[in-house]
Parts: structure tokens; sequence; C-alpha cells
């Protein structure tokens, strides 16, 4: 089946009673059960709900996985992915991740005794020398957030599995109809399912994807003792949100493209950062494990300031001042001072992530628009 026809289709089967062509809303806390210990599958809402699995099913089915686990935010399916582990356990990670998980791993994980290398994934020698006998994950993010910085997958993963090490990759910014790790060796998949997946700014939610039976148990019993769920009203959104996926994300790229090119030839932008030029480090494995480049970048400008990147994120009109991406509308956001503030400075100057950096997240309006609103922008600096 074509990812298009999976993204309408899969995972949703008409109303058992009336025949409804969409899912329904379960809004229900219980279930009747027919006698103790006897019932249809359903018990306590917390863990399961049929609107929630539906959508499990349907995500799983994007990423050509067995099993989908959804969550109440993308940090607590990250946050459950870490609960897999032991004090003592290390985790090897990048120097250029979403500062929410190396918040989470620096601030909430490592008191518990889990260790993280946050290294260069870009090249896969620079694993070597951290890869020991407590080596238990390594968690890749690619295209990272917010400098698009590119890992080879199937590299890493071979190595991950010489050692029995798992590995997990935040899909996010590809969404799997650019990217689907599991096909190249990755054990777990995690989506913000906030951003491409719900697709219209509406919907908080994170999502998991396994194809070991052990591992999605694992997983299963950590979501249903802690509690991170999501709700039958917000699985619903996202289940309308995923029929439409694959043409939202032909206009992402499309509008992406165009827009990274407009900036790249413009004199008052200096380095733009988008996996899809040629020049893009790393640009040959996003064209070998990518199907398209996405509708995420980010810039800087030639007249580098923190000033001046304020003046122009306060002029756009149609580009929106805010966190998060991968909605319909376009989005422009100041990494350093909104979604990665909790990385110290000094840690993100070494890293690439100057206080000046501006990311885009493009949505699907007409690029002509959004292309002449970032050229007033430009115009006044």
């Amino acid at each position: 089946m074509k990812f298009g026809t999976k993204a309408v289709h899969a995972g949703v089967e008409p109303d058992p009673t009336t025949g409804a062509i969409m899912t329904p809303i379960y809004q229900t806390s219980t279930y009747v059960q027919e006698s103790p210990a006897k019932h249809r599958g359903y018990a306590y809402a917390r863990g399961a709900n049929p609107t929630r699995n539906a959508l499990q099913k349907s995500i799983a089915a994007l990423e050509n996985g067995k099993f989908g686990i959804c969550f109440s935010s993308g940090m607590g399916a990250t946050d459950a992915v870490i609960k897999l582990l032991s004090p003592g356990d290390e985790v090897i990670t990048s120097n250029d991740l979403y500062g929410g998980s190396y918040r989470m791993f620096k601030r909430v994980f490592e008191k518990f005794g889990i260790k993280f290398h946050f290294i260069d994934l870009t090249s896969s020698e620079n694993l070597i020398p951290y890869i020991n006998n407590n080596t238990k994950l390594m968690w890749l993010e690619t295209p990272s957030n917010p400098l698009m910085r590119i890992i080879d997958i199937e590299v890493c993963a071979g190595l991950a599995k010489k050692h029995g090490i798992m590995v997990a990759v935040d899909n996010t910014f590809a969404s799997p109809y650019l990217q689907n790790p599991l096909a190249l060796g990755a054990d777990i998949v995690m989506h913000s399912v906030t951003k491409y997946l719900g697709g219209h700014s509406d919907v908080i939610m994170g999502a998991l994807i396994v194809n070991d039976e052990k591992l999605y148990q694992d997983l299963a019993f950590i979501a249903n003792s802690c509690g991170a769920v999501p709700g039958p009203q917000d699985s619903f959104l996202v289940l309308r949100g995923i029929k439409t996926l694959h043409l939202r994300m032909e206009r992402h790229c499309f509008n992406g493209r165009k827009i990274a090119e407009y900036l790249k030839s413009h004199p008052k932008i200096g380095k733009v950062y988008w996996p899809g030029f040629s020049d893009h480090p790393n640009h040959s494995i996003a064209k070998k494990q990518m199907k398209d480049f996405g509708g995420m970048l980010s810039f800087t400008l030639k007249q580098d300031s923190i000033e001046n990147a304020t003046k122009l994120m306060e002029s756009v009109q149609l580009f929106s001042l805010a966190e998060s991406l991968g909605g319909v509308e376009s989005l422009i956001n100041h990494p350093a001072s909104m979604t990665h503030a909790s990385i110290p400075k000094e840690e993100r100057l070494k890293n690439g992530l100057s206080d000046s950096l501006i990311r885009l997240s493009i949505g699907v309006e007409d690029v002509e628009d959004l292309i002449e609103d970032l050229e007033q922008a430009l115009a006044g600096i």
C-alpha cells in the first residue's frame, strides 16, 4: 500500500455499530465488564481506548512498524524510552538536539545515575570512543533541531547492533512521509505528533513505533503504569490530520525549497541551514535516507547581531513568532531564547547555535506570499 493510501485508510475502519466512516470519539474513562476480570479488551481508559488504538495502528503503519504507542506529548514518549534504562547505563546522543530533550536528559535523568554523552554524530567515527559495556542507547535526531545536521541512521544502527545497543530516532522533523528509521535499522522511532502528524497546531501528543514485541510490551507497561497517555479527542484530531499528511508534506517540501533558495541568494543573509543544498554537510546521506528535504530551515544574517535578528522576527506579518513547528501556518522562531533556552549558552555556542540564529517552519501558504513577507522584513534591516 502506498503512503498516501495508508495515510487515509491505515488503522481506520467503519464503526461496527453505526457504520460511521470516521472513528468515533470514545469519550469514556471506564468500560462495563461482563464479570470480574472478563472484558472486551477495554477495562480502564488509561490502558486502552478505541480512538487511541485506531491512531496507534495508523501511526505504526505510516512508519512500516508493527506496534505504535501514543503519549500525551513528545516528551512523554521520550521519557518512556529513557525509563527502559537503569542507574549506571549510558546514552550516546547528539550535541545538536531539541532543547527539551537536552533538559530532560541533563536535569531529570542524570540525577538517577544515567550518563549522557552529547557528541557530534554527523560522523559515525565519533561514536567509537564512547561505546563501552554500559552503553545501552543511542538517541539520534536527524535532521537535527535547529541546525539541520544529518546523521547516517543505517551506519549508526549497524555499529550499535554489533555492541547490543538500542537505537531510538527522533523522526519529528522528517515525518514518516520523508524518512523511515525502522527500515534503516532503528529499534524505536519517536514522533512529537504535535508537529507534522497532527499538522494543525491544535494537539499536544507523542508516539513511539517499534517492531519488537517484547520492546513494545515494555513500553506499553511504562505508558500504562506512568499514565502519560492522550485523550480520545486529541486522538481523533490526529487521525483527521494524518489523512492529509502526504499532501501537506508535498507542499511543505516545495515551499521549503523555494524559501531556502531565496534566502541563500539574498545579499543580507549569511548562512542557510537546509539539507537540500548540495554543499550542506552530509547532503548525500540526507538524499539517500530521505524522500525529500522538508520544510524546516535555519539561517543567520550577514550583519549578524541579536538586534537585527529580533528586528526581523518582529517585522514579519505572515510568519508567526512562536514555538513549535509542522503546522499548516508558517512560524519563525528564535532558538536561543525559545526552543533551546534550556541549553547553557556556552554549550549552544560551542555547538554552533548562535544567539542570532533564526529558525523557520515553512507552512503550506502560497510561497510567493511568504517570500514577499520575508522580503519586506529584510528590507528594514
